[in-house]
């Protein structure tokens, strides 16, 4: 039986004209690379619902649908993942302290040429000629440095951080500063390659896929029609056991920090919680299947010292509808599992680029 291909993502430093929102880039940290330039995520929609400051750009994946009847409308699409970096909103499987948004266009766009972009630097890009973006975050501004009158902010609160940060030394100057290494997580551009298994992940992954034919054939159920020594492979496995698999799993690749596998199913670190009642599109609804996870390795490429995960694991609407035209970025789920002493380093790096999907 052959197997779907994960596609594995790890961050590479890169230079910053490399992460622009018209060269379609999968990235982690610095500020967002904006895929439609129209009713850009605002700090209404990015506040934490628990400490109510606006959240933090984590990392976007450029995942385009390349065949099939969503094509057309998904000829560019991209998910942008944020989170607050407040300790106290990021208790064990909560889940409020992350947001996620769905972006798609057509190829035919008002943003973007029809035709391949060139992958050069262009000093001319500038997405400040559809959209003001915060100049400490990057996210929609609405709210302007009274002095200089150049400055945008999404928020008093980043207005107040920037000025401390280095904007009052140049705000009656016509340079700009970059409070993105303090503030923002460090930027680093998204390269990938497929997931290759051994024999015996192979093996273990058929085993799966023939678990879920048989259920979906309807033919689990008591598991009457399995023979006794396949029995022990389908009973349930503890936490200890869970997190031995994941991490013998990962380990040919420990600097993994995404994996995705859209309509696939995703590599659990703990046997509870399942992400099962995921929630059906708000616009159309449809049901949401899984697309890509977040790994912990994030965290300590990111220099990450306080925060803590196990898995991000991100659903999406199936049918990847464009809902009502009032809402360029749609808003999609994110299901957390989370073990205690997660440690896994980082060993190695990868250089070819391609898209997730």
């Amino acid at each position: 039986m052959k197997m779907p291909k994960v596609v594995l993502g790890f961050v590479d430093k890169c230079e910053p004209w490399k992460v622009q929102s018209r060269l379609f880039p999968s990235k982690v940290g610095g500020k967002p690379a904006w895929l439609s330039l129209k009713q850009v995520p605002s700090s209404d929609q990015l506040t934490c619902e628990t400490c109510n400051k606006v959240m933090m750009f984590l990392c976007q994946i450029y995942a385009p649908i390349e065949s099939g009847p969503q094509l057309i409308r998904n000829f560019h699409r991209t998910i942008f993942v944020f989170l607050c970096r407040t300790v106290t909103c990021n208790k064990n499987q909560q889940i409020t302290s992350f947001k996620i948004f769905r972006s798609t266009l057509p190829r035919e766009n008002e943003f973007y040429s029809a035709n391949p972009p060139e992958l050069v630097d262009d000093p001319t890009f500038d997405v400040a000629k559809w959209i003001n973006m915060c100049n400490l975050c990057g996210i929609a501004a609405d709210k302007k440095c009274g002095r200089c009158k150049r400055a945008m902010y999404c928020s008093k609160e980043h207005q107040t951080l920037d000025w401390k940060k280095g904007h009052k030394l140049n705000c009656s100057t016509d340079s700009t500063t970059n409070s993105e290494s303090t503030f923002l997580f460090p930027e680093r551009e998204l390269v990938n390659e497929e997931e290759v298994l051994d024999e015996k992940c192979m093996s273990e992954e058929q085993a799966v896929a023939e678990f879920h034919k048989l259920k979906d054939d309807g033919k689990i159920g008591t598991l009457a029609h399995l023979p006794e020594s396949e029995l022990e492979s389908h009973v349930f496995k503890n936490d200890d056991e869970t997190f031995s698999e994941f991490t013998d799993r990962i380990s040919e690749y420990p600097d993994q920090v995404i994996r995705y596998d859209r309509g696939g199913a995703p590599l659990l670190i703990a046997d509870s919680p399942l992400p099962s009642n995921i929630p059906n599109c708000e616009y159309c609804g449809q049901t949401r299947q899984f697309e890509f996870q977040i790994m912990p390795q994030l965290l300590y490429e990111l220099h990450e010292l306080v925060l803590d995960w196990g898995i991000l694991l991100i659903f999406t609407c199936k049918d990847s509808c464009i809902g009502d035209s009032i809402n360029s970025y749609k808003k999609e789920f994110v299901f957390r599992q989370d073990v205690t002493n997660v440690d896994i380093k980082s060993n190695q790096a990868t250089d070819e680029k391609k898209t997730f999907n």
